[in-house]
């Protein structure tokens, strides 16, 4: 059985809101970087959203991540898994990523939005937080939740627009959520 393990949060002071997946896939690992695989929509809708070019250089693009006030990372650790599939990824083999602790870290973070179910369902089996965080799963941006079409994945995908400029989520003393 493969194990796979994860990278470190892509996070900084005054993020706003968490992103989590659930564990690199295969060709994130090779490449080191989140949502490496060619046809996954997140950097397509992060770039449809927040500006942030898809072929910009990957540490441009987490930069410019941080500044947006967003933080990424996955629920998941490592885990066992043969591929790249959530619905692979052997429940009993997840560590679970101290998601609690980042929370603390930054306790700007106000919403938690997860990228698919399978991310939110290992979130509630394996996470177990002090407080309170709204919380909310969108569609998967993965290529194998192909029910959904990137321009449906994008209008659900919006919310974050929302909740960064909404006024619960503007920054303290003033400051521009973005």
């Amino acid at each position: 059985m493969h194990s796979a393990a994860g990278f470190p949060p892509i996070a900084s002071a005054g993020a706003r809101i968490l992103i989590l997946g659930s564990l690199p896939g295969v060709t994130s690992l090779r490449q080191h970087q989140y949502y490496a695989h060619p046809q996954n929509a997140f950097w397509h809708i992060m770039e449809t959203l927040f500006g942030i070019p898809k072929q910009t250089a990957y540490a441009q693009r987490c930069d410019q991540l941080q500044s947006l006030k967003l933080a990424v990372w996955d629920v998941c650790h490592s885990a066992s898994r043969p591929g790249s599939l959530d619905s692979a990824i052997v429940a009993e083999s997840v560590i679970a990523n101290d998601i609690p602790g980042l929370l603390k870290h930054i306790p700007t973070i106000e919403c938690i939005a997860f990228n698919g179910q399978a991310a939110a369902k290992l979130f509630k089996k394996h996470v177990v937080l002090e407080t309170t965080i709204p919380q909310i799963t969108l569609p998967s941006t993965s290529p194998a939740h192909a029910s959904l079409s990137v321009a449906q994945k994008l209008a659900q995908w919006q919310t974050l627009q929302v909740r960064l400029s909404h006024p619960a989520f503007l920054s303290h003393a003033g400051e521009s959520p973005l």
